[in-house]
């Protein structure tokens, strides 16, 4: 049994100053508590997308942070290495669970550690796992949270990367735009695609854009009706819209909702259409044999 003075001054300790004990003891015995957690994450066959070197790199820097978030308190500080981290680690196929796993087996970690270290005076050991644990729990909890947002972050900026690959605006020549449209066009992607088109009308101040939707087969009700609103949003912007490749299946859908066809530009491919826009924007095409049998 502890000294009865030992465990009274011990309870009137302020937390401040248990954090500072604590973290100097983890600090002291820094390389072998963190050993100890790399061999908890290996045994729970967590971060095995990284190399030794890699896991080696990173678990001592996120020990360091932590350490120092239990002195300093600043979750602010914390978010910013969560990103940061989150940045480095995402790229090389470490998942969510992972993640939150391998904090919270530092977090074991290092209350075993304090145990060891207390055990002799439970009065204090309490006091110092009072002070640890709501501190530890904020920081599983906002490396976890960072780390989510990050993803998503991530993951939203590959879905715009993908959606820009398969709906590309492409200036041809000058006042002149076409928009190839492959694949499966459903609402998300044609509202996305008069977005794009809108701003890539204003970009180039195009005046005729040839909208190809050779690569799309087929429309439901609601893209054609989308569409038709897309050629009505550029002509007020001052861009006349061609539409080429349009299949059997989409000409029925659009006279099927009653679209005023006098109202489309359609031309029957391609080709068609980038010299109907040729001719609106006031380009001469003129044969090759015209021009060497020419006076």
């Amino acid at each position: 049994m502890g000294d009865p003075t030992e465990v009274e001054g011990a309870a009137s300790e302020p937390a401040e100053d248990l954090l500072t004990q604590l973290v100097a003891h983890l600090r002291e015995h820094r390389e072998r508590l963190r050993d100890q957690w790399m061999s908890r994450i290996r045994e729970a066959g967590l971060l095995q997308a990284m190399t030794p070197q890699e896991m080696g790199a990173e678990t001592t820097s996120v020990y360091d942070n932590y350490v120092e978030v239990l002195e300093t308190g600043s979750v602010e500080a914390l978010q910013r290495y969560a990103r940061d981290l989150s940045e480095r680690i995402i790229p090389r196929g470490v998942e969510t669970h992972e993640v939150v796993g391998i904090v919270l087996l530092l977090r074991d970690v290092l209350a075993r550690s304090l145990f060891e270290k207390y055990q002799r005076d439970f009065a204090l050991l309490n006091r110092i796992l009072d002070a640890y644990e709501p501190a530890a729990n904020r920081i599983a909890n906002t490396v976890a949270v960072s780390f989510v947002e990050e993803r998503e972050r991530i993951i939203r900026k590959q879905q715009d990367a993908i959606r820009e690959l398969s709906t590309p605006v492409l200036p041809v020549r000058e006042r002149l735009l076409i928009l190839p449209i492959i694949g499966v066009l459903d609402s998300e992607r044609a509202g996305q695609l008069t977005e794009q088109l809108l701003g890539a009308i204003r970009t180039h101040r195009a005046k005729v854009v040839v909208v190809d939707v050779t690569g799309s087969p087929e429309v439901d009700q609601t893209v054609a009706n989308h569409l038709v609103q897309t050629v009505e949003a550029s002509r007020l912007m001052g861009a006349s819209v061609i539409i080429t490749g349009l299949s059997p299946e989409i000409a029925r859908t659009l006279v099927r909702i009653g679209v005023d066809l006098s109202k489309m530009n359609t031309i029957g491919d391609l080709q068609g259409g980038i010299e109907e826009a040729e001719r609106l924007l006031g380009y001469r095409v003129t044969r090759r044999n015209d021009v060497a049998d020419g006076p």
